[in-house]
């Protein structure tokens, strides 16, 4: 099955909807990963959401979600580039994971983890920082949480139904559309309860084996649906040497020569891909020369 996200509006009512279905893209982020099944469940659900949040964005940038906390798991991440390029990791503590974890137990026995979701546009202003919203960690499931989100955030209703295993991440949005301004009436007043009970009938089973577009059908057969051209989500790593290169000038010269002291280089190992970037001395050399010459010329002109 090709990787698909659907998005729907449905007609003459204040509702619109996606699904998301993430196979290849989803194996290729955790090729390199041996995360336990809790872990890989959790993340795989929030790689759907994330999918499905990005979609509605009007903006060219990315949106980062993370969820931090105190547990075993120490954080989420998860990544959607513009033209819904996806990338995700978790960091564990050591220790083991039990089968049956619950999000709860797995991120916040301590009380106090955070979900964060931050919109970073492409084209920031010098100075500007980042939109992030952060909430506390309520509800049983990654679906409740991100719900709670939506309405202290964004403000706006909106249900999940999030599933993932080794194999697929998938998931289904419905939100409820504010009046605009001036526009006509939608007639269909009904269509949000209806919607979300018929949403509810979905089995996770049903939502990891169904193409989106089999599962629309199988959904909201019955309703008048208005379809956009579906897109298509894949995994692609952001890492570079470069990157690499400018994370070890923020470590310090200091730090790097006492790493090449005791290994002979520098290894950044990126989280996400697993891609390693490896600095001997005559390149840590350089990286840091070329820095000071940077920051040099950059004061000189200001």
């Amino acid at each position: 099955m090709a990787d698909t996200l659907l998005k729907f509006l449905f007609r003459d009512a204040p509702v619109r909807g996606e699904i998301v279905r993430l196979d290849a893209s989803w194996r290729a982020m955790t090729a390199h990963h041996r995360y336990p099944a809790p872990v890989l469940r959790l993340l795989g659900e929030m790689t759907a959401a994330a999918a499905l949040l990005a979609a509605n964005l009007k903006f060219d940038g990315a949106i980062v979600m993370q969820i931090q906390g105190n547990g075993p798991v120490r954080l989420l991440v998860v990544e959607v580039q513009s033209g819904m390029k996806l990338r995700a990791t978790a960091k564990l503590r050591e220790g083991s994971i039990a089968a049956g974890a619950t999000l709860q137990q797995l991120v916040n026995p301590g009380g106090d983890a955070r979900c964060a979701i931050t919109l970073d546009p492409a084209d920031r202003h010098p100075g500007q920082q980042p939109y992030q919203g952060v909430v506390p960690l309520e509800g049983e499931t990654i679906a409740q949480v991100l719900e709670h989100y939506l309405r202290q955030s964004e403000q706006v209703e909106s249900r999940l139904w999030l599933a993932a295993n080794g194999a697929a991440a998938a998931g289904v949005l419905l939100q409820k559309l504010p009046q605009d301004a001036g526009a006509a009436p939608r007639t269909d007043t009904d269509a949000w309860p209806r919607a979300g009970a018929l949403t509810a009938t979905l089995t996770a089973d049903e939502l990891l084996a169904l193409e989106p577009q089999a599962l629309a059908h199988r959904l909201y057969w019955e309703e008048r649906l208005d379809h956009f051209a579906p897109l298509a989500p894949r995994f692609e790593c952001s890492c570079s040497r470069g990157r690499s290169g400018r994370m070890l000038l923020a470590l310090g010269r200091e730090e790097a020569e006492s790493i090449l002291a005791e290994r002979g280089e520098v290894e950044i190992v990126c989280d996400f891909c697993n891609a390693r970037y490896a600095f001997d001395a005559v390149d840590v050399a350089q990286l840091f020369a070329s820095g000071i010459a940077r920051e040099t010329e950059s004061s000189a002109r200001h």
